[in-house]
C-alpha cells in the first residue's frame, strides 16, 4: 500500500496555457438531484465549477433549476426527463452520476441511458444513490466506460459488494472490484477515516489526511464534484483522481484549523486558492 501525499498535487495541477479556451478542460455532465436530494447535485456542481471544469451542465429535477443558477450560474441546466439527455451524455469527456439522483423509476431509467450511451473514450463516476441503484439490479452497472471511478463509504460498499464492512480488506475489495470490472477499467474510492483508491491491477493507496469535522453531510458529493473536475482538465490517470481525493481532504484540514466543523461549502470556496498553492509556474 502506498501513501497518498502532497507531491501528487504538485504534479497534477499545472499552469494553464496563455492560449487556451474552456474547452480545453473538460466538458462535465453532472446528474442527479431529485425533488428531494437537489441539494447534492448543486454542491457536486459547485465543487466541479470551483475545481477548474472548462464547461459544466448539471441534469437534474426542474424544481432544483432555480438554486442550482442562485448557487452556481456557471453550470448549464437539463431537466432529468429532457429528451436530449442521451445526446448530451454523448457529448462530455466525464459524466457523473448519481448524488441525491434517488431510488424511483425516473432514476432507474436515468442510470439505464447512462449505462447504453457512455463509451470508451469517457469517464464515468458513480456515487450515491447510483451505487445503490446497481446494488438493487447489477445489470445496470455501467461497462463501457475508459474508466469507471465508483466513489462509495462504506455501506454503499456493502451493499455493491456484498462485503460487511469487518471483512473490507484490501485483497477482499480488490476481488470484489475485479468481478465488477473484468476488463479491468473500475477503480474504488472507498471513503472512510482514511479513504482507500484501489484498482484492478491490484494497486492500493491510502489518504493520510482528513478529519472528523469533515464528517457532514454533502461532503462526499464535492469529492465527486472536483474528481469529475479534475479528469475533465487534467485527464484520466490514476495520477489525476489520486490527486482529487488528496486535495479534498488536505482543504477540509486547512479549514478545520479554526473550525469545529467543515461545511462542505465553505470547502468547495476553498478550491481555487489552494490549487493555485500547487500550480508550478513554468520557468
Amino acid at each position: 500500500m502506498t501513501c497518498i501525499s502532497s507531491a501528487i498535487l504538485n504534479d497534477v495541477i499545472v499552469p494553464r496555457p496563455a492560449d487556451s479556451h474552456k474547452g480545453d478542460f473538460g466538458r462535465v455532465l453532472l446528474i442527479g438531484g431529485s425533488e428531494q436530494y437537489g441539494g447534492a447535485i448543486i454542491m457536486a456542481t459547485e465543487a466541479a465549477v470551483n475545481a477548474g471544469a472548462g464547461l459544466t451542465c448539471t441534469v437534474t429535477h426542474s424544481i432544483n433549476l432555480t438554486a442550482l443558477h442562485a448557487r452556481v450560474p456557471e453550470a448549464m441546466f437539463l431537466d432529468l426527463r429532457d429528451r436530449q439527455l442521451a445526446q448530451m451524455i454523448s457529448q462530455v469527456d466525464v459524466v457523473v452520476c448519481g448524488p441525491g439522483l434517488g431510488m424511483n423509476q425516473l432514476a432507474k431509467q436515468v442510470l439505464l441511458m447512462v449505462k447504453e450511451q457512455v463509451t470508451v473514450a469517457q469517464t464515468l463516476v458513480l456515487d450515491a444513490s447510483a451505487l445503490d441503484l446497481i446494488a438493487r439490479d447489477p445489470k445496470l452497472l455501467p461497462t463501457n466506460a475508459g474508466k469507471i471511478i465508483l466513489t462509495p463509504h462504506q455501506m454503499e460498499w456493502q451493499r455493491l459488494s456484498q462485503l460487511r464492512i469487518p471483512f473490507q480488506t484490501n485483497a477482499a475489495n480488490i476481488v470484489a472490484l475485479k468481478t465488477l470490472f473484468p476488463a479491468g477499467n473500475g477503480i474504488l474510492v472507498l471513503k472512510s477515516h482514511r479513504t482507500k483508491v484501489m484498482t484492478c491491477q491490484g494497486k492500493v493507496f491510502e489518504n493520510p489526511v482528513g478529519n472528523a469535522g469533515m464528517a457532514t453531510g454533502g461532503m462526499g458529493d464535492i469529492l465527486t464534484g472536483i474528481l469529475g473536475a479534475f479528469i475533465g482538465q487534467f485527464g484520466a490517470s490514476l495520477k489525476t483522481i489520486l490527486a482529487a481525493v488528496y486535495l479534498h481532504s488536505l482543504a477540509g484540514d486547512q479549514l478545520a484549523k479554526e473550525s469545529y466543523v467543515v461545511r462542505p461549502t465553505t470547502l468547495v470556496a476553498s478550491l481555487p486558492h489552494l490549487m493555485k498553492q500547487f500550480c508550478q509556474s513554468p520557468n
